[in-house]
């Protein structure tokens, strides 16, 4: 069982192994997009070189993911990072480009979620629903910083403040407040989509997150905790 309280909170430390995780977090999360690379053809296309047997179109996507991540890192290494509107925008803009209907606004018109009858908020509503997710996250305190990350993921993805890439922007922003305050990334591993995907259909319906908490801390990585309890 993990125990998030023997983490010392080091930015740098947190950052530099994120950075180093870059090819394998791109990996599981084009994968849980149903874009199939190897961890070694990420690698490749990391180091500038075109992988044969894939379309365009996912190569894109999987370097938008890279570039997001390039970015966040940046921002956080800066302390720019940031819950403004105009920063989550300007990410989503990397993340989706080429992809969404929209790169780099909210959405202004409706969607829905596909395997659910949920229906998202309408455009008009977003605006006001980002101030609350501001407020609610922007005190965040040690004991609480991993279930609130989480939950603004959560919120994220159930919200659907873009046309499209709702959930990897929103583990982008839910590792941005992890990685800024000195606390170790979450990676969702590929191999877990499918549990990934019930609970989320479960959560979409529901409203609650006690489950999907449960199941995101499960995927932190305890070498890391090892390694972040170290003075």
């Amino acid at each position: 069982m993990i125990t998030l309280e023997r983490i010392i909170p080091n930015r740098k430390k947190a950052l530099f192994f994120a950075q180093r995780q870059l090819a394998e977090l791109v990996c599981d999360a084009v994968n849980l997009e149903g874009i199939h690379y190897t961890l070694p053809e990420i690698q490749t296309l990391l180091d500038g070189i075109t992988v044969g047997g894939h379309k365009l179109s996912d190569e894109r996507i999987a370097l938008n993911q890279a570039n997001a991540w390039k970015f966040l890192f940046a921002a956080i290494e800066n302390t720019q990072f940031s819950l403004q509107v105009e920063f989550v925008c300007h990410l989503h803009a990397i993340a989706a480009k080429e992809e969404a209907l929209i790169a780099g606004q909210f959405r202004s018109g409706q969607v829905t979620i596909s395997g659910t009858s949920y229906m998202p908020p309408l455009a008009s509503e977003l605006p006001h629903a980002w101030q609350q997710i501001i407020f609610d996250y922007e005190t965040l305190n040690a004991p609480q910083l991993y279930q609130k990350a989480i939950g603004l993921f959560l919120d994220m993805a159930r919200l659907q403040f873009f046309y499209d890439v709702n959930k990897r922007m929103g583990r982008f922003m839910m590792n941005g407040i992890l990685l800024s305050r000195g606390y170790p990334a979450i990676n969702l591993p590929a191999k877990r989509q499918t549990e990934f995907n019930t609970l989320m259909l479960n959560f979409y319906h529901s409203n609650d997150k006690t489950a999907m908490t449960a199941f995101l801390l499960d995927c932190l990585d305890p070498r890391l905790i090892d390694i972040m309890a170290e003075e």
